[in-house]
Parts: C-alpha cells; structure tokens; sequence
C-alpha cells in the first residue's frame, strides 16, 4: 500500500488544528481546575447528566456521550462520587448495569462554573469568529464526528444497552 502523505496545505492545516486543541483543553482545564477543583472530562461528565432528564443516565449510554471508555468513566464518577456531585444506583432490569445520577450539590458546582467556562470558550474561539465562520467550524467538527464514529467497534459504543426501569 502506498503512503499517501500530506499535501503541504493539509500539514499546514492538521498542524494548526493540533496546536489549537491542545491549547484550548489547556485553557479550559486551568479553568475548570481553578473555578471547580477538576478537569474538563468531570465537568464534561456533569454537563451530559444535566442535560438529561432527571439527570441521570446508563453509565454505557454516558460513557458513549461522553466519547470515553466504559473503565474511564468508572474512573471518573467514582471520583465525582467521593465528592458527592455525582452517585450512582443500580439498574432494577439489568443487575450487571448501572445508572449515574447527578447530584444537587452536582448540579450546584456546574451551575456556579458555567459562566467562566462559557466565557473561556467564548474568549478562546467564538470571539475570533466570523458567523459564517462559526456555521464552517460546527460543518467540518460535524463531518469529523460522523467520520470517526462510523465504525461500530469504537471503545466507547456497546452493541446492545438495554434501558434502566
């Protein structure tokens, strides 16, 4: 099989998208640390619970929106567990499953953070935008998304997940 590497604009391009993700996880992260004690993935993790009802979510059904491993969201709600933003509750159709729920105080630290993590988002991206920049971004993130989730075997999806009742 022949290699077929980067045309000099596509390195130029995958050089700049490196540079201002990691630059960006870093901005957010200081953020998240200084306002809330913790990463982005926790907050990350707190968000996608908030944005469901009765906050609560399969862990399965969390670890894939969360883009995670199934071992790495175990890692993380336990932490957020000892913390009490997050507790989690067994599965009444499904002994082997289980069901993160998030907490008041969970529900608090998010609502007391999400305005500096909005606006570090915003001072690091959308303020240097264009509109019609922004709707190009949310394309091409969109077109990548689809592109790297395509395949069935990634570490984060579960063939079949039974829902909690």
């Amino acid at each position: 099989m022949t290699t077929r590497w980067l045309t000099a604009e596509e390195q130029r391009a995958w050089r700049a998208y490196i540079a201002a993700t990691h630059l960006l996880e870093d901005a957010i992260d200081r953020q998240l640390q200084q306002d809330a004690g913790m990463p982005h993935l926790y907050y990350s993790i707190l968000a996608n619970l908030s944005d469901v009802p009765d906050r609560r979510l399969r862990m399965t059904d969390l670890a894939e929106k969360s883009k995670i491993t199934r071992s790495r969201l175990t890692y993380a709600v336990t932490r957020l567990e000892k913390d009490g933003l997050v507790r989690r509750e067994g599965c009444p159709s499904d002994k082997r499953g289980s069901t993160a729920v998030l907490t008041d105080e969970g529900m608090a630290v998010l609502e007391r953070t999400a305005p500096g993590h909005v606006e570090t988002v915003r001072a690091a991206i959308f303020d240097h935008l264009t509109p019609e920049q922004v709707r190009q971004m949310e394309e091409i993130s969109a077109g990548i998304v689809r592109a790297l989730e395509e395949p069935e075997d990634v570490p984060w999806r579960r063939r079949s997940t039974p829902s909690c009742s």
